[in-house]
């Protein structure tokens, strides 16, 4: 399976250097020096990293046959993608790649449906679950171990625990829909 796991910046001095958008929660494991990434359009890799630090909180890598400013700029935009086993797990077992986060049912903790993640969202503060509801809406559900209480793969399931005001309209709908109809207290009916 092929992960996206960084974005190519700008470039960095003269030396072909390059800043890079992480796109991977294991920076050190998929782009370290000797890595052989793919890339995206196809035709610019693969690409080989040849060396990576740190340099004021941003990732600087440069790659094999990278030599100048010119080679770097050129590479600015592409996206590098690992190859990587589906079956792979994180090392930590309260992280998980987004391949296994896509198309979990997300439900209430009494099991009340809210809908089905299509697609995560990785901002810098926190990543986002967009959530396709049944009538086809979205709803952006934050990824944070207070709401999403409990990811169950086998189950292919994401809990959450929503704050106040979150999905609350979602709940007040997916409730209205349930109720059977009104009866007529009267017994009357309509004539």
């Amino acid at each position: 399976m092929q992960l996206v796991v960084a974005r190519i910046g700008r470039a960095h001095g003269i030396k072909g250097e390059v800043t890079v958008e992480v796109r991977t929660d294991e920076p050190e494991l998929r782009l370290g020096p000797g890595a052989v990434l793919g890339t995206e359009p196809a035709s610019a890799g693969p690409l080989t990293i040849a060396t990576g630090r740190v340099h004021s909180g941003r990732l600087l890598l440069r790659f094999e046959g990278v030599h100048d400013r010119g080679g770097a700029e050129a590479l600015r935009n592409i996206l590098l993608i690992a190859e990587v086993d589906p079956e792979e797990l994180p090392e930590d077992p309260d992280e998980f790649y987004d391949h296994q986060l896509m198309d979990l049912d997300v439900v209430l903790a009494d099991g009340t449906e809210i809908g089905r993640i299509t697609e995560i969202t990785h901002l810098p503060s926190q990543d986002l679950f967009i959530v396709e509801r049944p009538d086809g809406s979205e709803v952006m559900i934050p990824f944070v171990e207070e709401i999403v209480t409990e990811i169950d793969l086998e189950e292919q399931r994401a809990v959450i625990d929503p704050p106040p005001g979150l999905i609350d309209e979602l709940i007040d709908e997916l409730e209205e829909t349930d109720l059977p109809e009104a009866s007529d207290p009267s017994g009357k009916g309509e004539r």
